[in-house]
C-alpha cells in the first residue's frame, strides 16, 4: 500500500495531500506496524507508527487547506 501511494504519487498521479495518497500511507503503515510489533522489531514499530502519523498530520493539513479554500 505504502508504495503504491508513493508509485502513484512519482507518477504524477497523486499529489501529496491526495486522500488516496494519505489513506493508502496511513493504512498500510499501520498494518506494517502492526506485523513488526508482532515480530518484535523495535526500529520497524518507530518507523512504520511514526510514519503513520506523518500521515495523520498530512490529513490534517489538506483538511486545513480544504477550509481555507473556501
Amino acid at each position: 500500500m505504502v508504495l503504491t501511494a508513493y508509485g502513484l504519487n512519482q507518477g504524477g498521479v497523486w499529489k501529496e495531500l491526495h486522500a488516496g495518497y494519505l489513506a493508502l500511507n496511513i493504512i498500510g503503515s499501520l498494518l506494517l506496524g502492526i506485523v513488526a510489533v508482532i515480530d518484535q522489531r523495535a526500529g520497524f514499530i518507530l518507523l512504520e507508527f511514526s510514519w503513520a502519523a506523518l500521515g495523520f498530520i498530512g490529513v490534517a493539513r489538506a483538511f486545513k487547506a480544504k477550509q481555507h479554500a473556501r
